[in-house]
């Protein structure tokens, strides 16, 4: 069976996850030069990402390790509400990260006065309560059905459309609609802020009159197309599919979930790291000067 490969690929995954977020946090939070507003994002997309996978991840590899196929009631709905909540909270992360660069690269010299770092917290703040609240009454009404048929889901982890599939009686249908209709303005306001930012950038940027100032543009946004990408490119394909019509198989639609689901979260930390020319450099002079420590204490 593929049960042991795939349950320790779903194990390193969660270490890659627990492990790349964590250093971000605490590399951030330790270097004071890294207390920016570009960088207070990437910790609250690197705290998001870090319970996002803790989330989802230990039960689903207890399904393979201990077969572990059994959630309660209450335990399923509050996953329920982790998992939309932290979907939304990225997307508008995304969104104030979009709107970071859009402000620096087309308004530099308001910068310093539209993006601080107080505005950057409250923004973030914000998006974590607001979405929060708004998931509770989502669930809520969830809860509000009668649940009479089967009681098994066919997915990686509690859903709002797998549970509230199971429900009976004729308010199934509009406790569905509601909840799409929130699901679809979360994903598709933020994005199409995002897709204006970036298309307006790319303007600004071919305005510049030489390659190594395009350049340079360019690579301060890096990070946040490449993120951006990875968490909306697998969800608007598999979105788009459905509503053509076109039906994958179970196992393969369990798994592009998967991959859109968690493996932004086991890559961003590295995207932080490598393409953020500021953070690559500070983390270049830390282990340069970590060797030159050891060198002399040998010396010595």
């Amino acid at each position: 069976m593929y049960y042991g490969p795939v349950s320790t690929l779903l194990f390193f995954t969660y270490m890659a996850i627990l492990v790349g977020n964590v250093f971000i946090l605490v590399f951030v939070g330790v270097e004071r030069h890294l207390h920016k507003p570009t960088y207070l994002i990437f910790c609250h997309m690197a705290m998001n990402d870090l319970l996002f996978g803790t989330v989802t991840l230990p039960k689903i590899i207890s399904r393979y390790w201990w077969d572990d196929k059994i959630t309660s009631f209450a335990a399923c709905f509050t996953q329920m509400f982790f998992v939309h909540s932290l979907g939304a909270i990225q997307s508008l992360l995304l969104l104030i990260m979009a709107l970071d660069r859009f402000i620096a690269v087309c308004f530099p010299l308001k910068y310093p006065v539209l993006i601080t770092n107080n505005i950057v917290s409250m923004a973030c703040g914000l998006s974590w309560i607001g979405t929060f609240l708004r998931m509770m009454a989502v669930v809520y009404h969830a809860l509000t059905l009668p649940y009479c048929n089967s009681n098994i889901i066919l997915q990686c982890y509690c859903d709002h459309n797998s549970i509230v599939s199971l429900g009976c009686g004729g308010d199934v249908k509009y406790v569905q609609t509601v909840a799409f209709s929130l699901a679809m303005f979360s994903l598709l306001l933020p994005l199409s802020f995002i897709l204006f930012s970036f298309i307006s950038i790319f303007v600004v940027v071919l305005r510049i009159g030489n390659a190594e100032g395009r350049y340079k543009t360019l690579s301060t946004c890096t990070p946040q197309l490449l993120i951006s990408c990875l968490y909306y490119m697998p969800r608007c394909f598999l979105y788009l599919a459905n509503y053509i019509g076109f039906k994958f198989r179970l196992d393969i639609h369990i798994l592009l979930i998967m991959l859109y689901s968690l493996l932004p979260c086991a890559v961003n930390p590295i995207i932080y790291c490598f393409k953020t020319q500021y953070i690559k450099d500070v983390l270049m002079k830390r282990l340069k000067n970590a060797k030159v420590g050891m060198k002399l204490y040998r010396n010595a």
